[in-house]
């Protein structure tokens, strides 16, 4: 589950600069993933979304408030720039291990053998095609068959086109460099094993992650924040660099950021929730957190 933790032109309509962005009505709890961030002399209101990285395309729907709160901004923020194209064109140069290492050296000859029927097997990939590859960003190659349909599309996929349609500049937190060289802090072996524990019980992490699908899809961050936190996840003890480290290197650059201009900023969900969340960290900083209805 770890990649979850995981392995996505500047135009202002006049109108929009002469008038207050439009109030979206708040939501009754914290059960949402949008948000409106206000307060700390900001003129115009920002938003924070919760995403999920991979889903089911019919699964994909926007709010009304939602997409008002697109229009009411000048510039999206992603995880990393989804319109810059050597973000996804150099992704598989990072995502292989340092040092020459592979798969069969993390391996006993037995348990790469395992591995490689099931990639054989369950994912018809023959497993020397990516020997080189983190074993962390191997599990990607798992989502797709996790889900009950075939054609799939992410979150920040789809906001990306409703985006470029507005013509919002589009802008991102890292680079793809930076999002690969995260899990070169993660040991390898260590990687290696979590990805055997996967493969040798995928009817257990089908359930894992089919529980984290209804929890992403009812905005229940409460819940969202106890699976982070569960050791059977596999998320909660690389948590500080997989997500809190992160966090806070975005929040130092939003308070830079928000001051020049407001901003929908979209990143997984899992970056929302917790003391080191984006909200909890935020608010610390004096902004306003406030739940908007997403429904």
């Amino acid at each position: 589950m770890k990649l979850i933790a995981a392995i996505l032109s500047f135009f202002l309509f006049q109108s929009c600069q002469s008038q207050q962005a439009e109030k979206l009505p708040y939501n009754k709890d914290n059960n949402t993933v949008l948000w409106e961030i206000s307060g700390k002399g900001l003129s115009r209101p920002s938003y924070l979304m919760g995403t999920f990285h991979l889903l089911c395309k019919t699964d994909i729907h926007f709010s009304q408030n939602l997409k008002k709160a697109l229009k009411n901004v000048d510039e999206v923020y992603f995880e990393m720039n989804l319109d810059d194209a050597s973000n996804t064109l150099g992704a598989m140069f990072f995502m292989n291990m340092k040092d020459g290492k592979t798969l069969k050296d993390l391996y006993s000859e037995k348990d790469y053998e395992r591995l490689s029927n099931f990639f054989n097997d369950s994912l018809s990939m023959p497993l020397t095609m990516m020997s080189k590859i983190k074993p962390s960003f191997l599990e990607a190659f798992i989502y797709p068959k996790l889900l009950p349909c075939k054609s799939l599309s992410g979150v920040e996929e789809e906001l990306l086109k409703i985006a470029k349609e507005d013509k919002k500049k589009i802008n991102g937190f890292e680079n793809i460099q930076f999002q690969a060289s995260v899990f070169d802090s993660i040991p390898y072996a260590e990687q290696a094993q979590d990805l055997l524990k996967t493969v040798d019980s995928i009817n257990a992490y089908k359930n894992s992650f089919d529980s984290m699908l209804n929890v992403y899809k009812t905005q229940q961050l409460s819940k969202i924040e106890a699976m982070l936190n569960d050791k059977d996840f596999g998320m909660a003890d690389d948590r500080g660099v997989l997500l809190d480290n992160r966090n806070k290197n975005w929040v130092a650059q939003l308070k830079k950021i928000l001051k020049k201009e407001n901003v929908f900023i979209a990143v997984g969900c899992g970056h929302l929730v917790g003391s080191n969340g984006l909200i909890a960290l935020l608010k610390k900083e004096g902004y306003s957190l406030k739940p908007l209805l997403n429904k």
